[in-house]
């Protein structure tokens, strides 16, 4: 009787960790492929048949369409370069200058991936809709309350998320560091 109950129990917390783990793996995905580069991550396999079991499961449970790799890649970021979470509350500023492209775009999404909302309906900004300075960089802020220039409006929401989109660019599986693809800076610069 005393075998039958342990094996029972040694079999109850075999599942429970089995499910748990692959739970974590399907919602969160896993680091196998990732692309790193200051605060900014991508899995440039999601888009191709190569793509590994865990990253297929998360993609399946969220519903996502990823960027297939011919037509691009797909960045995001939810900390700022000093592994600060991104906070609606505090001020945002992207900066610098984005690998070369023919396209992106950067949107605005809470935790659970969906567009944050604004009274003025302005969830991104494009390449062809931006303010540059005459070097070609650029500067957007994120932050609740207006500001002058490029500024997305978070809603004061506490955490969320960016996604930069490159479309027709070489940055893909064999791109390994910042100089290879020099992405935007992302720092907080104040906090009420």
């Amino acid at each position: 009787m005393r075998l039958i109950l342990i094996t029972l129990l040694a079999l109850i917390v075999a599942a429970g960790i089995g499910l748990g783990s692959t739970y974590v793996a399907a919602t969160r995905g896993t680091n196998i492929g990732t692309l790193k580069i200051g605060a900014w991550t991508a899995r440039p396999r999601n888009g191709t048949s190569d793509i590994d079991p865990y990253n297929r499961a998360t993609i399946a449970r969220s519903g996502e369409l990823p960027v297939g790799t011919g037509d691009g890649i797909a960045f995001t970021a939810a900390t700022d370069d000093k592994k600060k979470p991104l906070d609606g509350r505090c001020d945002v500023v992207i900066s610098g200058v984005t690998p070369p492209a023919r396209f992106w775009t950067l949107t605005l999404f809470d935790s659970k991936g969906r567009l944050v909302a604004n009274s003025l309906q302005r969830y991104g900004f494009t390449s062809q809709e931006i303010i540059r300075a005459s070097d070609g960089t650029f500067e957007i802020r994120i932050a609740s309350r207006s500001r002058a220039g490029n500024w997305l409006p978070t809603g004061g929401i506490e955490r969320y998320a960016l996604m930069l989109r490159l479309y027709d660019t070489p940055v893909g599986v064999a791109t390994r560091t910042q100089r290879d693809a020099p992405m935007p800076a992302i720092s907080t610069v104040g906090c009420p």
